[in-house]
């Protein structure tokens, strides 16, 4: 949302369990709702069918979600081999069918490893991405053919934890952490091509985006329930003591903050979180040189920290 959207009530995060079925924006929508604000955005878009990690902005706490956005993720998930779909998901129709069934554990532990670590990956057609200012996955659905270019993502961890066979196809269960701009949908796509079998994704549940994991996440209430109850906000304080380095500051150099001034401190990486002596997150700044940092955001003002 715009930083210039009206917004009313108090600012801060939410960490939402997505649930299946729903766009990340329709989530927004309830949170909208819930909130009774319009000013409500997301970090990382979750497809219809993913589940799990998913951090809502409400208010000024809006203007951190690029940066949390930013950070290695973790998911499970489970990827069928023996057939590609056009989305790379189960969402999409059947593009190729090969057996599976007789895959050796070798062989696909031997995909699965060379897909570990720096890669150059082709995101999914079906995507986010803007391509001539259009969704790559808004084109693909119009009948177009979309071929984005490959980019450097990280894989830290991907690792196999079950195997099972049916019907000529095998379902693997995996753990994947990854870089930001990582898709688990694209990896599924390229082992089962590894493979020569082809391959999808059948499930997604996001564990975690940088400290916030699944065991804080709050069920998503139903905005047309009479007794819902919007789920306590985390301060922007606390979230930004999670996900980045933090450093507590005097009330002059607040003054100076609101100013958009630079400050004569070291802050220990870009964008460091400044706590004000009320314990509110005011300001993210970043280092300008020994001893001088600058403002990344400005989180002063309106309706306040």
């Amino acid at each position: 949302m715009s930083g210039r959207a009206a917004s009313t009530g108090p600012s801060g995060l939410i960490v939402i369990d997505k649930p299946a079925g729903l766009t990340s924006h329709q989530v927004v929508g309830r949170c909208r709702r819930l909130y009774a604000t319009r000013r409500v955005g997301h970090a990382g878009t979750l497809d219809p069918m993913a589940t799990g990690v998913l951090i809502i902005g409400v208010n000024r706490a809006t203007r951190l979600l690029g940066r949390l956005a930013l950070h290695d993720k973790s998911y499970t998930a489970t990827i069928r081999l023996g057939s590609s779909t056009v989305t790379d998901d189960a969402s999409g129709e059947v593009l190729t069918s090969a057996d599976a069934s007789g895959l050796a554990d070798a062989a696909v532990e031997a995909a699965v490893a060379a897909l570990r670590g720096p890669i150059m990956q082709v995101p999914s057609a079906v995507s986010a991405i803007k391509v001539n200012g259009r969704r790559s996955h808004a084109r693909v659905r119009a009948g177009e053919r979309v071929e984005l270019a490959a980019r450097p993502v990280t894989v830290d961890e991907f690792t196999v934890l079950g195997r099972r066979s049916h019907d000529g196809l095998t379902d693997l269960d995996v753990v994947v952490t990854c870089s930001s701009g990582t898709y688990v949908r694209a990896l599924a796509r390229d082992l089962g091509s590894a493979l020569g079998v082809g391959g999808h994704l059948t499930a997604l549940r996001r564990t975690r985006i940088g400290g916030h994991r699944i065991e804080d996440v709050w069920a998503l209430p139903d905005p047309d329930d009479p007794e819902a109850v919007a789920p306590p906000l985390m301060s922007m304080a606390d979230a930004a003591r999670i996900s980045l380095p933090v450093l507590d500051i005097d009330a002059d150099q607040c003054v100076a903050v609101g100013h958009g001034a630079a400050l004569p401190i070291d802050v220990p990486a870009g964008p460091t979180g400044l706590i004000d002596p009320q314990g509110r997150l005011v300001a993210l700044y970043r280092p300008d040189g020994p001893g001088r940092a600058r403002p990344v955001a400005v989180l002063i003002g309106g309706d306040g920290p």
